[in-house]
């Protein structure tokens, strides 16, 4: 089913000049980006503040995520602090590893010119850029798959020791790929298909090199799965419930379907996008394709085929396809090369790079993005030191008579309050942080960390974001006092709203079986 094949535009390079251009294209690209992240007056995310409470605690995993993203935190803050761009700052440096990796896949599979263009794509690509200035588990997913897939190229010509190291090197990336985001999963899915419709790719490996592969895997995700083991495989259900698979909705989505296709376009770009369909379509009308398109069509189809089959049968996020990103930077790439559409190739890197500096001037000036009607799309990282400050002060104003804990009603407010309001919250004598359960049961990491119970709800400061159950987060408390509506505001279209109360007698009243919400009085 694979034949070889070397795009005619191939020349020769001089020893190292195309790693040098690689290395500059990768330099600039990251400080643009670095500079971008210390010039920013974006808040945190409220999930970047989540994980940057998680690397406070380092551990083998986390309620909703492996431990990776809050290892790279708690590396870069103890360099530099806890200000927000410190916080970010391993998201830029994955994303380098990331793009120097699809310079050697590709310099592989389809020569140097080739490696450079692939390199460009990835590096500019709309969805890499974002995933470079906000700290995730997309950035060291998508590095760690990055070296998985480059051993796996080099596995095809191996032999000997050779052959050993680099399956050893392929088992230790994949683990560690594992540990950023369970989303590796589609590396091993690619692995599968190209052993199975590829008869070379089922003889580079021998039982040995098979054997070392799984083992050293198994050995670097072994603590992640004995620490899931320990938490009722907490991760794991959060994963699963992701998928939201039926919870009501018709059997079939269509429109969620068509809204996630269309973001892929924004996130790989209108040109490489197009690339990879129109050479989907062509590869699948051929009887045989050349080894290294087989190679990576192998890992690009599995997370986009998959995820739109989520996305017809529940929802889909735009990044959860993000194990294609870098297969797909290389394959249109590739392609490009091949076709000899330098002129595309040309409009594509402009275009992405137009857009990357859109980017980058929308994260340092967001009155820009707020000019190009952008600003809902930063709504989410505004107004949080704000909102955290009218929270300390209604509490520095309590203190006098009495504080038993700060109870929120919402996820995203109770880690931005322990990231924004922990100069306050540290302070001795400061009531500890707590989280009002809607269902009476934890849900998520902060209501299986710091629930509220009858203990702490002697005297309690209640804070509800946007007024959301409000009734419902009143009726749990015996008296309540002192209720007061606060507005933030974001930009010129959005404000954030908090209703503060005082909460006496925490008494938390049965719950529906069936909606989970409180049973009146």
């Amino acid at each position: 089913m694979a034949r070889s094949a070397t795009p005619r535009s191939l020349t020769p390079s001089p020893a190292g000049a195309d790693w040098n251009a690689a290395v500059l294209l990768t330099t600039g690209v990251t400080l643009a980006r670095i500079v971008a992240l210390f010039r920013s007056p974006l808040e945190l995310y409220p999930d970047e503040a989540q994980y940057w409470l998680w690397s406070r605690a380092l551990d083998f995993g986390y309620y909703s995520k492996p431990p990776m993203v809050a290892w790279g935190i708690w590396l870069t803050t103890h360099m530099g602090g806890n200000a927000e761009a410190w916080v970010r700052l391993s998201a830029p440096l994955f994303q380098a590893g990331a793009t120097l990796t699809v310079f050697a896949i590709a310099r592989r599979l389809y020569g140097s010119p080739a490696a450079l263009a692939a390199a460009a794509l990835y590096a500019l690509m709309p969805g890499v850029q974002i995933s470079g200035l906000v700290v995730a588990t997309d950035a060291p997913l998508l590095f760690f798959l990055g070296l998985t897939t480059l051993a796996y190229v080099d596995l095809q010509s191996a032999t000997g020791a050779r052959r050993l190291w680099l399956a050893a090197g392929l088992g230790a990336a994949l683990g560690l790929a594992f540990l950023s985001k369970y989303a590796a999963l589609y590396a091993i899915i690619g692995i599968g298909l190209h052993l199975a419709v590829s008869r070379e790719g089922r003889r580079a490996w021998s039982p040995a090199a098979a054997a070392i592969a799984v083992l050293i895997f198994a050995v670097v995700l072994a603590p992640n799965i004995v620490w899931n083991a320990q938490h009722g495989f907490a991760t794991v259900h959060h994963t699963a419930a992701d998928a939201a698979w039926g919870e009501g909705r018709p059997p079939f989505n269509p429109a969620k379907l068509a809204q996630f296709l269309w973001t892929q376009v924004g996130i790989f770009g209108p040109i490489p996008f197009g690339v990879l369909v129109t050479g989907a379509i062509l590869a699948a009308r051929r009887k045989s394709l050349p080894r290294e398109d087989l190679l990576l069509l192998s890992f690009v189809v599995p997370p986009l085929v998959i995820v739109s089959v989520q996305a017809l049968l529940s929802r889909a996020n735009a990044n959860w396809s993000g194990a294609s990103y870098l297969p797909g930077a290389v394959l249109a790439a590739g392609w490009l090369m091949r076709w000899r559409a330098r002129r595309w190739l040309m409009a594509a890197v402009a275009i992405q790079a137009v857009v990357a500096a859109m980017v980058l001037m929308a994260v340092v000036r967001p009155d820009f993005a707020d000019a190009i009607g952008a600003s809902n799309s930063l709504k989410r990282v505004r107004g949080w030191k704000a909102t955290a400050r009218l929270i300390t002060d209604r509490a520095k104003a309590e203190r006098p008579m009495g504080l038993s804990t700060i109870a929120v009603n919402d996820r995203f407010l109770y880690y931005a309050l322990s990231y924004y309001g922990r100069d306050y919250l540290r302070q001795g004598g400061a009531p500890p942080l707590s989280y009002w359960l809607l269902t009476g049961k934890p849900e998520n990491q902060a209501e299986t960390s710091a629930p509220l119970s009858p203990a702490l709800g002697q005297r309690v400061l209640a804070v509800s974001l946007e007024g959301w159950y409000l009734n419902d987060m009143v009726g749990d408390f015996v008296r309540t006092s002192g209720r007061e509506i606060d507005d933030v505001s974001l930009d010129r279209k959005h404000i954030r709203k908090l209703v503060m109360f005082i909460g006496e007698g925490f008494s938390p009243r049965p719950r529906d079986p069936k909606t989970g919400r409180p049973i009146p009085r």
